[in-house]
């Protein structure tokens, strides 16, 4: 089953929406595909939130409930709307991956509609046991809803689209949580009719959501056959173990999973933050909500922009860095401004008006920011590096962990301020712990950091244009052939590549200085010449047939050494005795400009005179046509790489 994803590939990629740079992600929004998937999605986000904030409103403010005091309100409510994302995840994501996923999301909108039937009699008549029944349905509704959410996407948009499409939800969440939280906060604040508003506006909303669903496209089973289990421990135990079996995928789980805890933490705290600490009234903590989400929502949509509509992960560790920052900066600015007990409350206008408070929201503003680049790379590379089999219920399994750490995450936090820490202090300790799960993710999967030297050398050292990026395939063995300029061509088809890609390289360049270990990190195969070493030259060739058989990118230098003249040497037939045992295609590859650069051999040894050419070098790379292994000749390939090298640079 693993070409399925293909049938919304392809239709993308034929209907002209990728040459088109400037219709974007927000091109998408006009398209069947994406355009009533985002809003049935939006509507369901606000929904939930509209609900949620205006329940708590409530019971906070209007009603007094001897069984339930308003300080445990707001935790009663966010437990009971995530034990079901807990208990059923893992059937929502077996239902996801054996039905058609346009079809569940019609079914979950009409449920959707009946639950804010009984929310409306409830809010009508202050019965709050119904209520909180309501709390527990949507937070079901939500469970059913978030693996067919993920995985409809790749099924319809392709590799170079699916940051932009990420990044357009992740934003459209945030924007709807925002007008969620604040329009049920303002309806519950109408004198006498606030409960009624409520009811009616719950209900318009999940209409809107399920007309919003008819539109969506069919979107067929990944998994027809699936035999459904119904215990949710054991499903639970084996999607992890699902996960698991794909190492980039499992510790990308583990980081998004961090990020909601981190996450959690602040949102949690933000309205006794506003008042205890910034002596802010409820307005001043929607307009921290409102901080928050929009750094959230800008950070996710930039992530296209910054990753040049591939899923880039280098961001991620630009944004965990910034998570650690500003969090810790929040931390210094807020430890010093604590609000008199008796004092009276600022308005937003008042609290806007103190300079020590834009410190504190430029710090939400930005760890917010830094917390949206972080997490919707992740979220692109589980989509993308995810059997399309059993995508949901990899998702499902995120899911799951998402809400067990943001449980641990209100526990802890609940922990800290009973130890007698102060709000601020809870704000650095996280701060803090950032940077020790952070950094335990990236050694665990230097890939990331990898990507990050990747994205400097080819952002700011030099200025790299592609073209052709299109042949090369987002799955499935190849071999990728290139010219041989300097030290850093690896690097440079690395980060063109969609997937990584294992190099073959000349074992003297892994004893480089400087950029020895970035090439074992790659988990490059060092080569060497089969008179010095036949040991090595024939290991070489098996671990390259290993990469082939895995259904790998392999990417081979023919020429054997970087050129010490600029022109293209003589291609060696090593790669004939690879294509004997697998035959793959094979697809030429030129890069241009390079020579006469700092990490090229002109004037003999390279990287002897830095930036000798300045920053932001042009340099380009066209990659051609793949040929079908029974066509390839040494002679031939570089006949077909030295055509890419004549046409004019880019």
């Amino acid at each position: 089953m693993s070409h399925e994803p293909h049938s919304g590939e392809h239709s993308g990629h034929h209907s002209g929406h990728h040459s088109d740079h400037h219709s974007g992600q927000f091109g998408l929004l006009r398209q069947r595909r994406f355009g009533p998937f985002f809003l049935t999605q939006f509507l369901g986000a606000a929904n939930d939130n509209l609900f949620k904030f205006a329940f708590t409103v409530l019971v906070t403010y209007h009603l007094q409930v001897s069984w339930l005091p308003a300080q445990m309100a707001g935790l009663v409510i966010g437990a009971l709307f995530i034990l079901p994302f807990v208990l059923l995840s893992a059937t929502a994501g077996q239902w996801a991956d054996k039905h058609d996923k346009a079809f569940i999301m019609r079914a979950v909108k009409l449920l959707e509609v009946g639950i804010m039937v009984l929310a409306g009699i409830g809010f009508w008549m202050e019965l709050v046991p119904l209520l909180l029944g309501c709390v527990f349905l949507m937070g079901l509704h939500s469970t059913l809803f978030g693996p067919v959410k993920y995985a409809y996407l790749p099924q319809h948009l392709s590799e170079r689209e699916l940051t932009g499409g990420n990044g357009m939800v992740e934003m459209g969440t945030f924007v709807a949580i925002l007008l969620g939280n604040v329009t049920g906060g303002l309806l519950m604040a109408m004198p006498d009719v606030g409960r009624q508003w409520v009811g009616v506006s719950c209900l318009g909303v999940a209409v809107l959501g399920w007309w919003a669903s008819r539109a969506i496209p069919a979107s067929p089973s990944s998994d027809p056959g699936l035999q459904i289990n119904w215990n949710p421990v054991s499903e639970t135990w084996r999607n992890l173990k699902l996960a698991a079996e794909y190492p980039s995928v499992f510790r990308s789980l583990l980081g998004i999973s961090w990020m909601w805890f981190f996450g959690a933490v602040f949102l949690a705290q933000f309205p006794s933050f506003a008042r205890d600490v910034l002596g802010g009234d409820e307005h001043v903590a929607s307009l921290l909500l409102v901080v928050f989400s929009v750094g959230i929502a800008v950070g996710s949509l930039l992530c296209e922009t910054f990753s040049h509509r591939h899923v880039e992960i280098g961001l991620v560790p630009i944004g965990a860095v910034g998570m650690t920052v500003f969090a810790f900066d929040l931390y210094l600015a807020s430890r010093g401004l604590q609000h008199g007990a008796g004092a009276a409350l600022l308005g937003v206008g008042e609290f806007i008006a103190q300079p020590a408070h834009w410190r504190v929201m430029a710090d939400l503003a930005l760890l917010a920011f830094s917390a949206g680049l972080y997490s919707v790379p992740m979220y692109a590379l589980i989509q993308l590096r995810a059997q399309p089999s059993h995508r949901a219920r990899i998702i499902a399994a995120n899911n799951i962990l998402n809400a067990l750490f943001m449980i641990v995450s209100s526990v802890l936090a609940g922990a800290l301020l009973g130890a007698g820490f102060s709000i601020p202090e809870v704000f650095g300790a996280t701060a803090v712990l950032n940077v020790l799960v952070v950094g335990y993710v990236f050694w665990l999967m230097p890939e990331y950091i990898i990507r990050l030297v990747m994205l400097f050398v080819t952002r700011i050292v030099y200025r790299l244009k592609v073209r052709g990026d299109l042949n090369l395939p987002t799955e499935g063995a190849a071999i990728l052939v290139c010219n041989h300029v300097s030290f850093v061509d690896a690097i440079i088809l690395g980060v063109t590549s969609p997937r990584p890609m294992v190099f073959i390289m000349d074992h003297r360049i892994f004893k480089t200085p400087g950029v020895g270990w970035l090439f074992k990190a790659l988990k490059a195969i060092p080569i060497a010449p089969q008179k010095e070493d036949p040991q090595a030259y024939e290991a070489a060739f098996e671990r390259a047939r290993q990469v082939l058989r895995e259904g790998e990118l392999l990417c081979l230098f023919p020429e054997g050494a970087i050129t010490k003249d600029g022109q293209l040497q003589p291609f060696k037939a090593g790669i004939m005795k690879i294509l004997e045992t697998n035959p793959v295609p094979v697809i030429p590859a030129a890069l241009h400009n390079l020579w006469g650069s700092m990490f090229s051999r002109i004037d003999g040894a390279a990287m002897k005179r830095p930036l000798r050419r300045g920053l932001f070098n042009r340099i380009g790379l066209v990659v051609g046509e793949p040929v079908a292994p029974a066509q390839v000749t040494p002679e031939g390939l570089q006949q077909r790489v030295q055509a890419l090298l004549d046409e004019p640079a880019i």
